[in-house]
């Protein structure tokens, strides 16, 4: 095209030169009769002598630019498959939410791509972050619904961590998360100060270090001196339910959110089989009015600064809430999309309708603050890490 174009020129220079030569101007020769019609109507003198070249040049640059523009204004998301990695098995309240997202999602996304959810399940969802992170393009196609406080695992340097918190590219969480601990209601365990005074510990569940079910009793024993023996390696949450009802546990710390939304639970608090010990948030829960939290522990049992410090590192994983990541190098203007998506999606009044039928809850945070918080727990000081390395047994 560069080629047709510079002929283009030169023709028209080369009859520029012939008229300062000769003196003669355009002016100077007869017009003969109406102009002869081309393509798009009457067409000058000039026009009509050009060379066959130079003409189709001329007709067809117009179209072709046309359809170069079109190309140009072609949603990248049209036709595509965007696929969300949920770190926990199907049925989960993470997976729930991943689907009801993944249902909604794609009408506030140019182009309206298909959207599928891919379990990949295990070490408190550590395998499904360090598959977005290291296997998901940077196109923007891979979304990762991961757990709040994998950012333990890497301040506690574990080597199995294959990611940097700070990298993620964070969309946002539909929801913030507080916490509680059930406990089977047959145990001598009816309150917290029972654990405390217990000669053996309860059991509980968990999937993992990044856990709830693992670091929330441990914050406990920190706090207040409470014992609780946890037993981890469970695949997901409903494996931790399931172990409870054969006796296997005792004892479970998750999200309240989870709690009220499906069963076994509708069942357990129906039926007495577990009661609540305590719960996170600096208020207590409407739902769970005779539960202490663990602030007001903390001051019933005079704990220390540094432990007051400990606790505002861990429990910002609440505030994180259930994150939407995707890997780094996502070009800044596809991330503003999907940012912006996802904040269209959470204010959906056909997406809340939903999530009302589902029984999900919704306080959502946007993909910024979860940013601001990413870099804020990372730069936690290397005396609290030590801590809180000592908390997890690293």
């Amino acid at each position: 095209m560069s080629a047709m174009l510079e002929n283009f020129r030169n023709h028209g220079n080369g009859r520029q030169a012939t008229r300062k030569a000769t003196g003669r101007g355009r002016g100077d020769r007869p017009r003969k009769g109406p102009w002869p019609s081309g393509l798009y109507g009457p067409v000058a003198p000039t026009l009509s002598r050009l060379s066959p070249r130079v003409f189709f040049v001329l007709v067809t640059l117009p179209l072709l630019l046309l359809t170069v523009d079109a190309s140009a204004q072609e949603p990248f998301y049209k036709g595509k498959t965007m696929t969300i990695i949920v770190g926990t098995k199907a049925g989960d309240v993470y997976d729930l939410y991943a689907r009801a997202i993944a249902q909604y999602l794609p009408k506030h996304i140019p182009g309206n791509p298909n959207i599928i959810a891919q379990n990949v399940t295990g070490a408190g969802s550590l395998i499904a972050a360090n598959h977005v992170y290291n296997l998901g393009k940077p196109d923007g196609l891979t979304i990762g619904a991961i757990f709040p406080a994998l950012y333990f695992d890497q301040l506690s340097a574990r080597p199995e961590v294959k990611f940097d918190w700070t990298k993620f590219n964070w969309l946002g969480s539909p929801v913030v998360s507080n916490h509680f601990m059930y406990m089977r209601s047959d145990t001598p365990y009816k309150t917290i100060d029972d654990v405390r005074n217990a000669k053996e510990p309860p059991k509980c569940g968990s999937t993992g270090t990044a856990s709830t079910g693992y670091y929330m009793p441990k914050l406990v024993e920190e706090l207040i001196g409470a014992k609780f023996n946890i037993i981890t390696g469970y695949q997901a949450g409903g494996d931790v339910d399931l172990a409870a009802e054969r006796g296997e546990i005792v004892c479970r710390s998750f999200t309240i959110t989870a709690y009220f939304a499906r069963e076994p639970f509708f069942t357990w608090r129906k039926k007495g089989f577990v009661h609540e010990i305590f719960q996170t948030g600096k208020k207590r829960d409407p739902r769970l009015p005779n539960v202490p939290n663990v602030y007001e522990l903390m001051n019933t049992y005079k704990t220390s600064e540094a432990g007051r410090r400990l606790a505002t590192v861990i429990l910002a994983a609440g505030n994180v809430g259930r994150p939407y990541v995707t890997p780094p190098g996502v070009p800044a203007d596809r991330l503003k999309l999907l940012r912006d998506a996802f904040t269209k999606t959470m204010n959906d009044p056909e997406f809340k309708a939903e999530a009302v039928k589902r029984k999900l809850e919704l306080h959502p945070v946007s993909g910024e603050e979860l940013e601001a918080l990413a870099k804020e727990v990372i730069d936690t000081p290397p005396e609290v890490v030590a801590r809180m390395q000592k908390l997890l047994g690293k």
